[in-house]
Parts: structure tokens; C-alpha cells; sequence
């Protein structure tokens, strides 16, 4: 019996691939979307209830699944994702919730009985509100979401802060981000790419206060209308959005304290009325913190002959303000047309001042091992960050209907600078030698246009269509001049100086057809990029150029073997491409003998991505994937070209990854007020390639696990406990050791829910400090890294203004609307 259902279920599994033939068979192109669940809801004497909240729900447990608002008539449309049984419910201020007998999708649109809502008896005393809490994670068949927004963890964290925590998501030391240990990720704000990477990326989401987060979502093999960088996938930020009528606000206030303090306060304000929607809000961060970096190096010989050793301890502090802001407004030209603009900026300031000890020891004259060198160098840097970014909009449906043809259309423009002054002062104890003075003035410009065209629309057959095209100009400017002042002898260091110039124009288009059945959804993408690259640095009058075309195709399959029982494979081609920061060969140095630098010899990385899913009872998920990326960007440490001692930190090509990995998700209800969400990501990277005279051959099995407890007690009250750990991995070089953290927030509801009250505490038993070791063939370096990571914050968030919403789709813009019809928002 067991074999024959065993058969059974590979069969109807095999029979979803054949879908993809049979859409390449149709004579015209089909794609769909779900089955639609169609209806009205009214009130008692008939009249239809405009912006009525109505939530699909899972039967099995009453799990929401998706939410919509009613429109001027009443009426409403719920896609349902899979085939099975759901519930329906319907809620409006002033009116008790009502659900709706249980509804079987069976594959085609349905419409059903009227939703008939009676007044609330207390409504005649005061106004009543209905809100839902959303969980803090959600897992679905090809994303992960976090619901930043009201979380008690969020409170007074930064953006960066909220991601460390993210379930499969890592940040090294180097503050590189990873999904599911792969590195090599597009990260969107609000639907626009940020081309930054490294440090200048951890560094802008360290100035974006979590307060101005909405969700993030984790997409590991993203369909063909994203953008194909973004070889591990994409990491998609939605800032909040107040959907209220009329004129109201948000007003926040927090304070951390770790070893110095953290200080946050914002404001939104948004005025809404039938055709005009006015928005803008504004957050001011003030942030303390150190950094403390311990190196211990060995430096050996081709044929390991141990040359010499050093330790070096740096202690950083930092002080970091920053300014962020956005302003637009939506109009509705038509019942159809919706224009809309908006500007947002984020300036942030951070000074530091670090101090450094250097101990060298080698062989001297008389064959001894012994110090040979000492000096102390301090580092006072001072950088700027002055960013602004404007986007224009427009989105036309085509037909009063829910499946009318929509075409949008978006243009963006952003520029982000750094300013960046240094003052390395070094003072040589042993050997003695006279004191030095490296003086660095750097300004980098790097400025982003892109204009963007998508249309949908449904065909026969229950298909749907989606194609666009993108073209995307990017242009950087590194200008850098380093002075060397030695006994009040100023002179030019020709070695650091330099000024480099990097322009890129990708021009794209997508075709993604999509065609759901009772049991099956298939989804067929394919993107086309050409890419145009241009670097110029003026040190050796270096130039690089590159033209290339490539095709990224996408498929994936979902197939619902039975209730319990769903399957879903994707298939993709992606790509990464360096960023300015990665190629800019320009220096920021730590101290003396250690910087960071980038490689504009750097060519792109291309990866094969297969995933398959298997999902139970529509809530439990397992998920093995396999990646085979070539010519690998990674990021390492080695000797620096110039020789001595002298150490540098940039990204190089390497040779390929084999990556396997298996993600297990399982979200448990233990009670009515306590919810738990579990996410275990186990992986095995096999690195293949050379560098610096070494052959690397490696591999390490590792994993990331995540938990997050949530707790209702009534009376307003909640609180959250994630815990997280990461076990020993390889990377390339490098082994990185076990670490994780643990952070626990509780928060009280006040005044009838219009203002929140919040506590926590991150990284409770201070387990997120780094320790890694990088091994060559010649070169040897173990690495410590430690930050103001436990911090206890107290915020407080006061909503004011009215409380009825208006339907989302009426404050949709151009680039959330990307992001929303691919169903992430």
C-alpha cells in the first residue's frame, strides 16, 4: 500500500511539469492568477459598506491569509492561493465581525451569498476600534515576511538591527549580509534598488531607524520582473504607509542604553480625502557606540617558514546623528489613473575616533623570535552622508473590473554622496622613527536613474500576462587625495591618491506567463539584460570596459497533491554584478597596516538556483535548494601588494560554489495567546578556486536556527522572545565561529489603543561578537569583533488623527505596485 501511494504521489507530482508544455502548446500566451473569491458586504437595510475590512481565512486553524478593503459599492475580490476550504470574515468600525459559511476554491472564480454586518450596541457609546496583530514572521511557498511594524522588537533598533535578527539572514564581520549563508543579495527600499554593498550598505541601514519600517521580505529565487541581480536573492523593505482618512499622525519617542546611549524620535503626518492623498514624515537619530577589533596575524613563507607575527587591538567609538525623511502626495487624475510623487532623503553624520596598538615580533640579528616594532596610531574620521532620492508614478486600470488589463510606470532618480576625512596619526615606539600624519580627503558620488514600464492582464484559458522593460543609468565619482605630514613635511602620497569613475547602463525587459488550474500554478518568466560597463581610475591610467547580453530565465511550479499536502519547484538563472563600492579601488583605513579597498577588476557572478518546497497543512515548510554559482565574488583578507605587514580587506573573483541547503519552518500555535515561529536553514557551501598562491578546496556543513515566541495576556499587554544561533561555517578563507543572541521586548497597549508603550532588550547575554580565521598558504589572521550590541530601549508611540481606512489600492504607487502583484504587499 505504501508503495503505491508512494507511486501515486510522484506521478501526480511529474504530471505538474508537464504544464509547462502545455502552455507553450496554447495558441495564444496564457497566464493567471487564482481562483478570485467574489462578494459584497452590507449593512442591515441594504446599503453597501465602503472600505469594509474583509480577511480571508484558512478553515483548518482560521490562519489569515489575505486582506483586502470593499470598495465605493461594497464589493471585494480575494484571490485564493490554493485549492482547498476557507472561512471569510468582514469587519467595519461601528459593526459586529461576521464570517461567512465555510467556501471550498475549487480552481475558478466564484461569487458569493452577501456579507450582511449588524451595528454594534456599543457604538452608540464611543467609537470602536478593530485591530489585529499581525505575527512577527510569516512564511510563505517562495518568501519569508517580517512584520516589522508594531513589533516590540523594533523599538528603537535600526534597520540592520531588525534584519541581523531575520530568519536565515547573517551580517560578518566584514558587514556583509547573507540569506541562507550566500552572500550577493538586491536589497529594495520601497521597490528602488540602494547600489551599495559591504559597509556603505550596513552603514545606510544603520542610519534608517526600524521605526520607519512597515515589513521585510526575503525572496531566495525572486519571478523574472525583478531586477536578476541578486544572485542569493532579494531583501524587499516596505517603509510605513498610513491608510487612514483625513488628517492624522504618528509620533514616536525612544531611548537604549547599552555602554552609551541611543536616542530616536519621528513624526508622520497624512491627509487623505476622496482624490488626494498627502504624506510625509521625518525621523532623527542620535546613536552612540564602540567598536572593538582585536587581530592577531602570522605571516609565513612558500615553504612555511614562519617571517613574523603581529597583534593589534583597536578601540573605536562613534557617534552617528542622521536625518531621514519622505514627502509626496498620490492623485487620482480619474477613477482609473492614479499619479503620484514623492521625495525622501536621509543625511547622516557619523565623527569616530579610534585607537590602536600594534606589537610586531621577528627574528633578529642573533636568531631570536622577539618584538621588533611598536607603535600606537589614533584615527579620527569624520563622514557624511547626504542622500536624496525622488520618484514619479503613474498607474492606469483599464476597465471597472477586478481582472481589467493595469499598465504602471515609474521614474526614479537618487543620488547618495560620502564625505569622508581622515587624520591617521602614528606614533613609532620601536623601532624609533618620527611621528607621521596621513591625512585623507575622499568624496564619492554615486547617482541612479531608471525608468520603468509594466503591464498585466488576464487572458483565455484563466492566464495571466506581465511584461515590462527597464532601462537603468548608474555613474560614480571617487576622488581621493592622501597627504603624509613627517616632521612638518607635508607631501603628496602618490601610492593612495587616486580618482576613479565608474558609469553602468543596463537595459532589460521580462515576459512571466502565469496559468492556475484547480491543483496547479505554473509560472513561466524569462528576462533579457544588456549590460554596459565603463571604469576608469587615474592611477595608471587603468581602464576597464565590458558589453554583454544574457537571458534569465525563471520557472516554478505549484502543485496541491491533496489538504495536507502541497509541492512547489523553481528554477532560475540570476546574476550579480559589482557594485561601485566593490570595484572603487579607493582606501578607508582601520590603522596603519590595515584597509579596505575595492578590485576594479572584479567581473560578475552567475548562478543556477533550484529550489523545491513542500508544504503541510498550508503552514509547515521544507525547502531544499541547490546553487551553482561561477566565478565567484568573495569577500577576503590577505596581504596587501605593497608588502611589510600591511593588510587589505577587498572582494576578488574566486573560481566556483557548489551550495546545498535544506530550510525547515514550522509556526506552532500553543495556545491562544502564545505563538511560535521556528526556522532552521541548514547548508553546505563547497568552495573551489585560488588566490594568493593558495589552492582552495572546502567545505563545512553549518546551520542558522531562529525562534520567536509570542505572547497575548489581554488588557492590552504582549511580548516577543527571538533567539538565534549560528553554528561554525566556512566561508572561502575564512572560519567563522558559533555565535547568536537572544532579545526579549514587552509592550502595553494605552488609550484605547492609540498609543503603545514598549521595553526591550537585544543581545540579552552579549553572544553576537565575532571571532573568524582567514588561512593562506602564507598568511594566517584570526579576527575579534565586538560592538554595543545589548542595549535596553524604552519607546513610547502616540497615534493621533481619525481611525477609518480607505482601500489599499487606492494609496498604491508605482513601486510598491511592483512588489504588490507579485503578492508581497
Amino acid at each position: 500500500m505504501r508503495h503505491y501511494v508512494g507511486r501515486l504521489l510522484v506521478k501526480r507530482f511529474l504530471a505538474s511539469l508537464f504544464v509547462l508544455g502545455w502552455v507553450a502548446s496554447v495558441p495564444q500566451v496564457h497566464a493567471q492568477t487564482a481562483p478570485t473569491l467574489m462578494g459584497l458586504v452590507r449593512d442591515a437595510s441594504g446599503q453597501p459598506l465602503e472600505y469594509a475590512t474583509v480577511t480571508l481565512h484558512r478553515a483548518a486553524d482560521s490562519v489569515a491569509v489575505k486582506t483586502e478593503f470593499c470598495d465605493a459599492q461594497g464589493r471585494f475580490a480575494l484571490p485564493a492561493a490554493l485549492a482547498g476550504n476557507y472561512l471569510i470574515s468582514a469587519a467595519l468600525v461601528g459593526y459586529n465581525r461576521v464570517w461567512s459559511e465555510p467556501v471550498t476554491a475549487i480552481g475558478q472564480s466564484q461569487t458569493l451569498s452577501p456579507l450582511v454586518l449588524q451595528a454594534s450596541a456599543a457604538a452608540t457609546l464611543h467609537e470602536v476600534k478593530v485591530e489585529a496583530r499581525r505575527p512577527l514572521y510569516e512564511r510563505e511557498a517562495d518568501r519569508t515576511i517580517v512584520n516589522v511594524e508594531g513589533s516590540t522588537l523594533s523599538a528603537g533598533a535600526t534597520s540592520l538591527d531588525v534584519l541581523g535578527r531575520a530568519p536565515g539572514v547573517t551580517v560578518d564581520g566584514a558587514d556583509n549580509l547573507s540569506l541562507r549563508g550566500r552572500q550577493g543579495l538586491l536589497v529594495l527600499i520601497d521597490g528602488k534598488r540602494v547600489p551599495l554593498s559591504g559597509t556603505e550598505l550596513a552603514d545606510y541601514l544603520r542610519a534608517l531607524p526600524a521605526e520607519q519600517l512597515a515589513s521585510i521580505e526575503l525572496l531566495s529565487n525572486p519571478p523574472a520582473k525583478f531586477d536578476a541581480q541578486g544572485g542569493a536573492g532579494i531583501i524587499a523593505i516596505r517603509l510605513k504607509k498610513d491608510q487612514r482618512l483625513g488628517t492624522n499622525g504618528t509620533a514616536n519617542i525612544s531611548y537604549g542604553r547599552g555602554r552609551y546611549g541611543k536616542f530616536t524620535t519621528g513624526l508622520a503626518l497624512n491627509h487623505r480625502r476622496k482624490n488626494l492623498n498627502v504624506f510625509g514624515n521625518y525621523t532623527y537619530t542620535d546613536r552612540r557606540n564602540f567598536l572593538d577589533l582585536d587581530f592577531y596575524r602570522q605571516f609565513t613563507s612558500n615553504d612555511n617558514a614562519w617571517l613574523g607575527s603581529s597583534e593589534q587591538f583597536n578601540r573605536t567609538t562613534s557617534h552617528l546623528q542622521s536625518h531621514s525623511w519622505k514627502a509626496g502626495l498620490d492623485y487620482n487624475l480619474s477613477d482609473r489613473t492614479l499619479l503620484g510623487v514623492s521625495v525622501s532623503g536621509l543625511l547622516s553624520e557619523a565623527p569616530s575616533f579610534g585607537d590602536n596598538q600594534t606589537f610586531i615580533y621577528g627574528e633578529t640579528s642573533d636568531s631570536r623570535y622577539r618584538l621588533t616594532g611598536q607603535y600606537r596610531s589614533t584615527t579620527d574620521q569624520m563622514v557624511q552622508r547626504p542622500n536624496l532620492a525622488g520618484n514619479l508614478n503613474l498607474r492606469h486600470v483599464f476597465a471597472d473590473s477586478t481582472n481589467a488589463p493595469e499598465l504602471t510606470a515609474d521614474l526614479d532618480v537618487a543620488r547618495y554622496t560620502t564625505d569622508r576625512l581622515l587624520a591617521l596619526t602614528t606614533v613609532y615606539e620601536l623601532p624609533d622613527a618620527p611621528t607621521s600624519v596621513l591625512h585623507g580627503d575622499q568624496q564619492n558620488y554615486v547617482t541612479i536613474q531608471s525608468a520603468k514600464v509594466d503591464y498585466s492582464r488576464l487572458l483565455p484559458y484563466r492566464t495571466r500576462l506581465e511584461t515590462g522593460a527597464k532601462v537603468t543609468y548608474i555613474s560614480s565619482d571617487n576622488d581621493a587625495v592622501f597627504t603624509n605630514t613627517v616632521e612638518e613635511q607635508t607631501t603628496l602620497d602618490t601610492e593612495k591618491t587616486n580618482r576613479f569613475r565608474y558609469n553602468e547602463n543596463v537595459n532589460a525587459a521580462y515576459i512571466s506567463l502565469q496559468r492556475a488550474t484547480a491543483r496547479t500554478t505554473t509560472q513561466l518568466g524569462l528576462r533579457a539584460e544588456q549590460t554596459n560597463t565603463l571604469s576608469r581610475q587615474s592611477v595608471g591610467n587603468e581602464r576597464y570596459e565590458w558589453h554583454y547580453f544574457q537571458l534569465f530565465p525563471n520557472l516554478s511550479v505549484k502543485r496541491t497533491l491533496s489538504e495536507q499536502h502541497a509541492l512547489a519547484l523553481s528554477l532560475s538563472r540570476r546574476l550579480d554584478r559589482p557594485s561601485y563600492g566593490q570595484l572603487n579601488p579607493l582606501r578607508v583605513y582601520f590603522d596603519a597596516t590595515s584597509y579596505q579597498s575595492g578590485n576594479p577588476a572584479l567581473r560578475p557572478q552567475t548562478s543556477y538556483d533550484l529550489e523545491l518546497t513542500h508544504t503541510f497543512h498550508e503552514k509547515y515548510t521544507s525547502t531544499l535548494g541547490y546553487a551553482r554559482t561561477s566565478n565567484l565574488i568573495q569577500n577576503v583578507v590577505q596581504p596587501a601588494p605593497e608588502g611589510g605587514r600591511t593588510v587589505v580587506n577587498q572582494f576578488t573573483n574566486l573560481g566556483k560554489l557548489h551550495f546545498f541547503s535544506l530550510t525547515l519552518t514550522a509556526p506552532v500555535e500553543i495556545s491562544r495567546s502564545w505563538t511560535m515561529y521556528n526556522n532552521l536553514v541548514l547548508f553546505y557551501g563547497r568552495y573551489l578556486g585560488s588566490l594568493a598562491g593558495t589552492a582552495l578546496d572546502r567545505g563545512r556543513p553549518a546551520f542558522t536556527f531562529n525562534t520567536n515566541q509570542s505572547f497575548s495576556f489581554g488588557r492590552g499587554w504582549s511580548a516577543d522572545v527571538t533567539g538565534l544561533y549560528q553554528s561554525r561555517e566556512v566561508a572561502a578563507f575564512e572560519v567563522v565561529r558559533r555565535r547568536g543572541q537572544v532579545t526579549a521586548g514587552v509592550q502595553k497597549s494605552l488609550w484605547d489603543k492609540q498609543a503603545t508603550l514598549r521595553l526591550n532588550v537585544s543581545d540579552v547575554f552579549y553572544t553576537t561578537p565575532i571571532r573568524s580565521t582567514s588561512t593562506y598558504d602564507n598568511f594566517r589572521e584570526t579576527f575579534y569583533n565586538r560592538f554595543d550590541s545589548r542595549v535596553a530601549t524604552l519607546a513610547f508611540t502616540y497615534r493621533f488623527g481619525g481611525s477609518k481606512v480607505t482601500a489599499a489600492r487606492k494609496r498604491t504607487v508605482g513601486a510598491d505596485a511592483e512588489l504588490r502583484r507579485t503578492g508581497g504587499f
